[in-house]
């Protein structure tokens, strides 16, 4: 695997890649990679001549008091994983070289940036975006694949690829959990033992809600009521939210409807911020 740290020599070996024929992935990262990154690594090569991974802890997306200065950094541990996982290059610039000096310009996806964490992390998805835009400039791929954890994520930058007709395909990959359901990020590593065994309540409140909607219930308050008291059971510090949306939206709903309802969870134990979901599909009856 070969280390790249300028967006110089990247978009050479990029545009060399494309001359030959060549097909390019792109794993958009900020580093500490665990079992969910490598399953996106894996997916990537399977579509692909060349995967790129990315490491880079994007300033512009954390906010004041946030976790950007402690967020976790292992770059030698990065390299051994992506490369172990079948990524072939590993690009992890400097943030002087992704945001020169002077540096004024961004991107911002209206409503869909505004609402849930966009609403609790106001410049959270003009920080993504725009990061996401000037890696796809500078890798070139054509395929770009991102996990479902982050689906408010996900959902934005496919609006900004559809938007600016940008030629690159979004490929998504499902969760992955730990044996007893808590989504893995890299913030997992900030609980307690206590807390640890708390978050559990966040896939088991998933659950719930999914049970419910199998069931026949419709009602997104009473789903809602449900979910709530099984995220009471882990004794979270503060719940951001529990909001029903319409999947490509975002938009909230009432009712739950076909095809498919989104929940979306944002919980705290102890200074650690969560957040999972669940794309639920619905049948037209009951």
């Amino acid at each position: 695997m070969e280390i790249v740290r300028t967006i110089r020599e990247m978009q050479t070996r990029a545009e060399g890649l494309r001359r030959a024929g060549k097909t390019i992935s792109i794993v958009p990262t900020m580093g500490s990679l665990h079992d969910g990154h490598v399953s996106l690594i894996k997916l990537a090569a399977e579509g692909s001549d060349e995967v790129v991974t990315t490491v880079f802890v994007n300033p512009t997306q954390f906010g004041p008091n946030e976790d950007y200065e402690h967020y976790p950094r292992d770059i030698k541990r990065d390299e051994e994983i992506a490369a172990q996982s079948g990524s072939d290059v590993l690009f992890c610039p400097e943030v002087g070289e992704m945001y020169r000096e002077g540096y004024r310009t961004y991107v911002v996806v209206d409503d869909l940036s505004r609402v849930l964490e966009g609403s609790v992390r106001p410049a959270h998805f003009r920080g993504v975006s725009t990061v996401v835009l000037k890696l796809f400039n500078i890798v070139k791929p054509h395929i770009a694949v991102f996990g479902q954890k982050d689906v408010q994520q996900v959902a934005i930058i496919k609006r900004m690829v559809r938007d600016l007709d940008l030629e690159v395909q979004v490929v998504v990959g499902p969760i992955v959990r730990e044996n007893d359901g808590l989504a893995i990020s890299s913030r997992n590593a900030y609980l307690t033992p206590d807390e640890r065994k708390r978050a559990t309540a966040l896939y088991r409140s998933l659950q719930q809600a999914e049970v419910a909607v199998r069931s026949g219930e419709r009602n997104v308050r009473e789903i809602g009521r449900k979910v709530r008291a099984v995220l009471a059971d882990g004794s979270p510090d503060a719940v951001d939210y529990v909001a029903f949306v319409d999947p490509e939206t975002f938009q909230e709903r009432e009712r739950v409807e076909p095809p498919a309802i989104l929940l979306a969870l944002a919980v705290r134990f102890g200074r650690t911020r969560l957040i999972d979901n669940s794309i639920i599909p619905v049948n037209e009856t009951p």
